[in-house]
């Protein structure tokens, strides 16, 4: 019991307007993290209330065409491994945090997104809109579902888009720190220039978790584009490797959230120090955490797809965040 309440205390969930846009300028952190400041929610055995739904086969799985399980006993999420009533009543009580970028000319991808994201992102659950922008005057306002809220996070911009990519980790694991672990239990960490066309739900929230990436998921480790560079701190050696994992999807509760970001950030100041940049950036950093850092879900490429680059295939039957046509060049570069 005394421990339940030292995590109450620590916990306040916000109480806001669940229509409210909430504007904060990124300040310089000063208090360090504890193992306290962690949600005990990923440690719990949920209670559901009476459901009735079909029995479970055990000799007749859902799926065969695809694999289900990873070697560390991780489930992979492919439509028809799950069902959405089951999890709804498990993650009844939780917010969740979605963090984007939206930084120069991607706040007009804003718009879409949001509109698409209160049509199948989280339908029914809390929802935090963590805006990271350095034009919070240009973020839309757009209906919302009750209990869900846009909040405004200002931040600088950089010269390169790849420095904007790559300080998205200092910049998530410094308001992880700052607000996201008291005020949500889970982040999912999305790129912008995409829209929700499915379900997305509480099927993906894991202590943590990545995501296939749509160019590589039937490929072999030897494919993968690690970085291949010893000299870099992303380096994987070709005899290594799992899954070729996507930067603009990943995710988990906000501890592990804030260990990866800010394990990411560290090892990219390091690369810096060295004169190297990783050869996909974050990506390159997220795959290597995530190599010895085993994610407890990994999400099936129905959830990062292009429909524009790839040929979707028949084992695909749903295509639930895909991405919005662009001319990179010049969104990039201005």
């Amino acid at each position: 019991m005394l421990l339940l309440k030292e995590w109450l205390r620590t916990f306040p969930l916000c109480s806001q307007d669940t229509h409210s846009v909430v504007l904060q300028r990124m300040q310089p952190e000063k208090k360090e993290s504890s193992e306290r400041d962690c949600h005990l929610d990923t440690c719990r055995i949920p209670e559901v209330p009476r459901l009735v739904y079909p029995k479970a086969q055990l000799l007749k799985p859902t799926r065969v065409d695809v694999l289900v399980m990873t070697p560390w006993f991780a489930p992979i999420i492919w439509d028809g491994t799950f069902d959405s009533a089951i999890l709804d009543a498990q993650f009844r009580n939780i917010t969740v945090g979605l963090t984007v970028f939206a930084i120069k000319k991607y706040v007009v991808f804003l718009k879409l997104f949001l509109e698409t994201a209160e049509k199948h992102f989280m339908v029914g659950h809390k929802v935090n809109y963590y805006v990271f922008t350095d034009q919070p005057a240009n973020v839309p306002q757009i209906p919302l579902q009750e209990g869900r809220q846009v909040v405004v996070l200002e931040v600088r911009n950089y010269k390169r888009w790849q420095d904007i990519s790559m300080h998205r980790m200092e910049m998530i694991s410094n308001f992880s720190q700052q607000r996201f672990l008291r005020e949500v239990h889970y982040l999912v960490c999305l790129d912008v220039d995409m829209k929700f066309s499915d379900h997305v739900g509480v099927e993906i929230l894991a202590p943590l978790f990545g995501t296939l990436h749509p160019g590589f998921y039937r490929g072999d480790r030897q494919s993968f584009t690690y970085e291949r560079r010893p000299l870099s701190q992303a380096y994987i050696p070709r005899d290594e490797g799992d899954f070729y994992y996507a930067g603009g999807f990943f995710g988990g509760s906000v501890p592990e959230v804030y260990r990866l970001t800010m394990a990411c950030h560290q090892v990219m100041m390091a690369d810096q120090a060295n004169g190297i940049e990783a050869v996909w950036h974050d990506e390159s950093h997220l795959n290597r955490y995530l190599l010895y850092h085993k994610p407890s879900k990994v999400l099936s490429p129905e959830y990062l797809w292009d429909e524009h680059m790839l040929q979707r295939p028949p084992l695909l039957r749903k295509l639930r965040y895909v991405a919005v046509p662009k001319n990179h060049a010049e969104i990039r570069n201005r």
